[in-house]
């Protein structure tokens, strides 16, 4: 589905990615690990377009996106969410998972302003789309609410709803349970798996070990911008650089 082919993004002269390459397989959740500064969300902003690679290559699906614009790798059907959410607070929850829909609503400004039939039935069609994105997520209630009075966990399905509503291809997902409570992470890995049940690819970017070890099926490891090991999260588990650069003791992936 996606090959990151030897990717390097330097700031300032100081390399945030070296050398870095893995796949993402169909069908299956990847995960992304690293300590702070391992150059994950890096990573994730070269693959959609938001940061552009000072060399190497990403392909998806076997066609070469690197540097291309982040709407035009949204309409090949890669979504994401955010390590700080980026939604709309003073939007209602319904219309921040409409955004996710942009990419397809297809009429011109004109169109837009007179609103023809076509216009109005295609609206309509996108509604019933993002509340049942909603209903996945069980958001329903909530869709006219403000997105700015909701919990922060709340927001984070928001998110995760606006990432899933077009049906991409792959999704990336950076930290969905960062600043969640135990309850509701077990929610977000429940909504992962079933995610890739569904035959969803999914690029994980986490610092929940846990969560990493019970939902991933591959598990790549970055340590100052380089990949130092991937494998299945048991391989992953046992791996003395692994244990030495990310985790520092032995034990942590116990």
């Amino acid at each position: 589905m996606l090959d990151v082919i030897s990717v390097c993004r330097n700031f300032g002269g100081l390399p945030a990615l070296s050398d870095v390459s893995f796949s993402l397989q169909r069908g299956r959740v990847t995960a992304l690990i690293g300590p702070n500064g391992a150059g994950k969300t890096t990573m994730i902003n070269c693959i959609t377009g938001v940061d552009i690679p000072d060399a190497g290559r990403v392909d998806f699906a076997g066609e070469d996106i690197t540097g291309l614009p982040a709407y035009r790798v949204a309409r090949l059907g890669i979504s994401r969410t955010f390590q700080n959410l980026k939604l709309f607070p003073r939007l209602s929850v319904i219309d921040n998972v409409l955004c996710g829909l942009t990419v397809q609503g297809g009429q011109s400004m004109l169109g837009a302003l007179l609103r023809p039939p076509r216009v109005r039935n295609r609206e309509r069609r996108l509604r019933l789309r993002a509340m049942a994105a909603l209903d996945r997520f069980g958001l329903t209630e909530l869709a006219d609410w403000p997105v700015d009075v909701l919990a922060y966990g709340d927001r984070k399905r928001v998110e995760l709803a606006r990432a899933v509503v077009s049906e991409p291809r792959l999704i990336l997902l950076d930290e969905p349970v960062a600043g969640l409570n135990h309850e509701e992470t077990a929610t977000v890995a429940k909504e992962i798996r079933a995610l890739r049940a569904q035959g969803y690819t999914l690029l994980l970017v986490e610092h929940d070990m846990d969560l990493v070890m019970r939902v991933s099926d591959h598990v790549v490891v970055l340590d100052g911008g380089r990949c130092i090991a991937g494998g299945t999260p048991d391989e992953v588990r046992r791996n003395p650089l692994v244990l030495e650069a990310y985790l520092g003791r032995t034990g942590a992936l116990a």
